[in-house]
């Protein structure tokens, strides 16, 4: 039995349908710099980013930056770090993290954003049941898109991209956001459960040794189920709707 009174969301892909739009802005981005990173004269042209296998391995789930590093590493590829004030681009690791946000940014102000529909009934429940919430998330936009679906009067905290660079917190795998999520809830990681469909926030939560991790696979896929579960996931569910029930009594699946 453990005592459960609060939840750590995540919320790119858990509370927010933006993780199409995520993968769709890093494939736009790496894409177009992967022939400029190309050596002369190698002949077939580089491998695209992959949206669904590269996007939930390397990216998903961490900073702009760390994602751009992971990505390079993967692709044997060695840029500068360069510095926040370069302009989006290729030449540096910076220039691509800030070519990436342009690339996102444009798509939800042309098509905004949406919430899923068992996020509120959830958070409703949650909220009967006197369990503190907050949402976590490596994006600085998060607060403004959570405003924009009404979804911010819901949580007791919110630690962002923004929070994140104000504290040099590190990103996830590092739980450094759950822990001051959980920090600002008054309430100890041991007695907090987290919620998320990133790897690397998976093993954020099995990191900062919370007292339930719940893994969020919403597209059913078997190979991410089994991922999830080797990252650290207690519980898989498909969506929210079952997660107050799982919570009901403290109880470790």
């Amino acid at each position: 039995m453990i005592d459960l009174r609060a939840v750590v969301f995540d919320t790119d892909g858990v509370l927010l349908a933006t993780a199409d739009r995520h993968a769709a802005a890093w494939k736009e981005t790496f894409d177009g710099c992967l022939p400029e990173w190309q050596p002369p004269h190698a002949g077939a042209r580089p491998r695209p980013f992959d949206a669904v296998r590269e996007y939930r391995d390397l990216v998903d789930g961490r900073s702009r930056l760390d994602g751009v590093r992971a990505f390079l590493t993967a692709r044997h590829v060695d840029l500068p770090p360069g510095t926040p004030e370069d302009p989006p681009g290729c030449a540096t690791v910076h220039a691509v993290a800030a070519r990436k946000e342009e690339v996102f940014s444009a798509m939800v102000r042309t098509e905004g954003v949406r919430t899923f529909d068992d996020v509120r009934p959830a958070l409703r429940a949650l909220r009967e049941k006197t369990i503190r919430c907050a949402a976590v998330s490596a994006s600085r936009h998060a607060r403004s898109l959570l405003e924009s679906v009404g979804l911010i009067g819901y949580f007791d905290a919110l630690v962002d991209g923004q929070d994140a660079a104000a504290l040099a917190l590190p990103g996830k795998p590092d739980p450094a956001l759950f822990l001051e999520a959980a920090g600002r809830l008054d309430v100890t990681p041991a007695h907090t459960a987290v919620v998320e469909d990133a790897l690397a926030g998976v093993d954020a939560g099995r990191r900062g040794r919370f007292g339930l991790v719940v893994g969020l696979d919403r597209e059913g896929d078997l190979r991410t189920r089994d991922a999830l579960r080797t990252y650290g996931a207690r519980l898989v569910l498909p969506d929210l709707g079952g997660l107050p029930a799982a919570l009901e009594g403290g109880r470790r699946p």
